[in-house]
C-alpha cells in the first residue's frame, strides 16, 4: 500500500500547475551546473559611481527576468478571459516610455533639468498605456475580433507613435535619479526591477485574493454565455484584463527607459510579447482561455529568462534567440492539446490501475 501511495503521490505532483515551470528551471540550472559551473558565482563590484552592485548571471536573471513578470501577470489576465494574446505589448512599451520621457525633457529633448517630476510621467504613461490597452479591449470585447488580429494594430503602429509623440528624436534624461528605476538604489546592490516587480506581485495577490477578478475572467474564459446568464459582464471584464496589461505595461516602460535614461523606437522592447506569452503557456496556462495559476506565469517569465540568459552565455546570436523559443512554443502547444493531454491521462490511469492489481495481488 505503501508503494500505492506513492505513485499517487507522483501523480499529483504531475498534475500540479506548478511543476512544468518549476522542472523546466530545474533542467536549465543543471545543464548550466554541467556546462560550467561558474553561471551560479555571484560577486560583489561596483558601478562608476561606486555604488556596491552584486554580479553574475542569477542577478541578470533577476533584472530582466521582472520586466517580463511583471508583464506576464496582465497576459496572464488577458489569455484567460479573452482566449487569446496581446502582440502590442512591445510596441504600447515604446509609447509609455516615450511618453515619460517626452513630459521629462518637454520641448528641449536634451534638458539638463527635469520638466515634471518623475511620478507624473509615470502616471501620465499609465493613463496613456490604459487608455491604449482599453481601445484593445473595446475591438476584442465589443466587435468581437480575435486579440492577436486587434492587437496587430498597435503593433504594426505603435513604435510609429512612440517616435511622433517625441517628433522622432531621442530625448536624453541627464538626472541621475531617473536611472534608479531600472538600475541600483545608492548603497542597496540589489536592482531595482526585482523590487518594483515584488511589488506588482504583492499588488495583484491582494487584488486576486480579496476581489472576484479572478474568478470573474475565468468564468468569462470558460463559458462566456453561461458568465453573462449568470450576471456578469463578459465586456467590462475583457476591458479590464486590457487595462491591467496596459498598466503592467507603463511599468515596463518606466524601467526600459530609465536603464539607458533615453529611447530607440525600433529596439526598445522588441519581440518582448513572445516571451511575456511564452511564460504564459511555460505556467502551464491554457492559452485558448480559462483557468490561470498567475504564480506558474511568473514564475515562467523567470525561466524564460534563465534560457534566454543561459543561452547569451554559449554565445547564441540575438537574432538566433527566437528559433529557440519558437521550439519551446511548439512543444507547449502540442503538450496542452485536449488530444495529447487526453492520451496522456489515458496511460496514467492505465498505470496506476496495473500497479493496484499488483499490490492487491
Amino acid at each position: 500500500m505503501e508503494r500505492v501511495k506513492q505513485k499517487f503521490v507522483m501523480t499529483n505532483l504531475l498534475r500540479n500547475q506548478m511543476f512544468i515551470p518549476i522542472a523546466a528551471l530545474l533542467i536549465i540550472f543543471l545543464f548550466n551546473l554541467i556546462a560550467d559551473p561558474t553561471f551560479f558565482k555571484i560577486t560583489l563590484g561596483y558601478n562608476n559611481a561606486g555604488n556596491p552592485l552584486l554580479n553574475g548571471y542569477l542577478i541578470t536573471i533577476l533584472d530582466y527576468g521582472s520586466e517580463l513578470a511583471i508583464l506576464a501577470i496582465g497576459m496572464t489576465l488577458v489569455t484567460s478571459a479573452s482566449g487569446g494574446q496581446d502582440i502590442s505589448v512591445g510596441a504600447a512599451i515604446a509609447i509609455a516610455g516615450s511618453v515619460i520621457l517626452r513630459i521629462l525633457c518637454g520641448s528641449n529633448s536634451r534638458s539638463e533639468e527635469l520638466q515634471a517630476p518623475i511620478i507624473v510621467a509615470f502616471l501620465v504613461a499609465c493613463v496613456v498605456a490604459a487608455l491604449f490597452g482599453a481601445f484593445n479591449g473595446v475591438l476584442v470585447a465589443v466587435f468581437k475580433i480575435q486579440p492577436m488580429v486587434a492587437t496587430l494594430i498597435l503593433y504594426t503602429a505603435g513604435r510609429s507613435i512612440a517616435a511622433w509623440i517625441n517628433n522622432n528624436e531621442l530625448p536624453i534624461v541627464n538626472d541621475v535619479r531617473f536611472t534608479y528605476f531600472g538600475g541600483l538604489i545608492p548603497g542597496i546592490p540589489i536592482p531595482v526591477p526585482f523590487f518594483i516587480a515584488a511589488i506588482c506581485v504583492l499588488i495583484i495577490f491582494l487584488v486576486l485574493k480579496f476581489t472576484t477578478l479572478g474568478l470573474y475572467t475565468q468564468a468569462v474564459g470558460i463559458n462566456e454565455r453561461a458568465a453573462k446568464l449568470n450576471g456578469l459582464n463578459p465586456v467590462v471584464i475583457k476591458i479590464l484584463t486590457f487595462v491591467i496589461l496596459g498598466l503592467c505595461v507603463a511599468v515596463c516602460g518606466l524601467i526600459k527607459t530609465s536603464r539607458l535614461s533615453t529611447i530607440n523606437y525600433s529596439v526598445i522592447a522588441k519581440d518582448i510579447e513572445m516571451d511575456a506569452i511564452l511564460a504564459v503557456a511555460l505556467g502551464g496556462n491554457a492559452l485558448g482561455g480559462g483557468k490561470f495559476n498567475m504564480w506558474a506565469s511568473i514564475l515562467g517569465a523567470y525561466v524564460i529568462q534563465a534560457l534566454t540568459t543561459t543561452l547569451y552565455k554559449f554565445n547564441v546570436k540575438s537574432t538566433a534567440l527566437p528559433a529557440y523559443k519558437a521550439v519551446v512554443v511548439i512543444i507547449l502547444v502540442v503538450a496542452s492539446a485536449p488530444i495529447v493531454r487526453e492520451k496522456a491521462q489515458e496511460i496514467i490511469k492505465k498505470i496506476k490501475h496495473g500497479n493496484v492489481e499488483k499490490e492487491v495481488a
